[in-house]
C-alpha cells in the first residue's frame, strides 16, 4: 500500500493513511507508541484493496474518536501479545492532559469481546486488552495481534471478507 497522508489528531495522536487498489474496505490499526515501531513500514508493504489508517494513540478516547469517525470494516489492535479474547475491563477514571493542551476525562465500564480469527488460526490465549474491549463497546469487529504481526493478520483478514483483498 502507500503512503498517502500524516496528520496528528485533536489528542496528539500521530495518524497515517494508506491506499492500496481500488475497492475493498477501511481498516484502522491502532497502536500504543511502545509498539509502533516499523509499523509503517509493514503496512507500506500490505497488499491488498482499500483503505488503511494507522493511528499511534494514548488512551482509549482518542481510539473511540478515531473509530467512530473513521468507520472502518474492522480494527486491528496492537498489543504485547496476540489475543482470541478477554474479559470485560474496568478503566479507573482519569484526565489525560494531550501535547496540544487539550484535557480531557476517560475510563468507564467495557464489555468482554471476542476476536476475529482466521479459521485455520488455533490461538486460544485470552487475557485483559482495553482498547480491544473499547472496540467492541462501540460494535465494530476486532483482531488484537502483536507488532511483527500486524501486516500478515491483516492481509488475512481481508482475504477473508468478500471484496477485501
Amino acid at each position: 500500500m502507500n503512503h498517502t497522508r500524516t496528520w496528528s489528531d485533536v489528542y496528539g495522536s500521530a495518524c497515517a493513511s494508506f491506499e492500496g487498489r481500488a475497492g475493498g474496505h477501511r481498516w484502522l490499526v491502532a497502536t500504543p507508541s511502545e509498539l509502533a515501531t516499523n509499523l509503517a513500514a509493514a503496512l507500506g508493504l500490505l497488499d491488498g484493496k482499500g483503505q488503511v489508517d494507522l493511528l499511534v494513540h494514548d488512551g482509549l478516547t482518542p481510539l473511540m474518536a478515531a473509530t467512530r469517525a473513521l468507520d472502518p470494516r474492522g480494527v486491528v489492535v496492537v498489543a504485547p501479545q496476540p489475543l482470541a479474547g478477554g474479559p470485560a475491563v474496568q478503566v479507573e477514571p482519569h484526565t489525560v492532559e494531550s501535547p496540544g493542551g487539550l484535557n480531557y476525562c476517560e475510563g468507564g465500564e467495557f464489555p468482554a469481546w471476542h476476536g476475529w480469527a482466521p479459521a485455520d488460526r488455533s490461538m486460544t490465549t485470552e487475557a485483559e486488552c482495553p482498547a480491544a474491549s473499547a472496540i467492541a463497546s462501540l460494535g465494530y469487529p476486532v483482531l488484537v495481534t502483536a507488532p511483527g504481526q500486524v501486516r500478515q493478520a491483516l492481509e488475512a483478514w481481508m482475504a477473508a471478507t468478500p471484496h477485501g483483498r
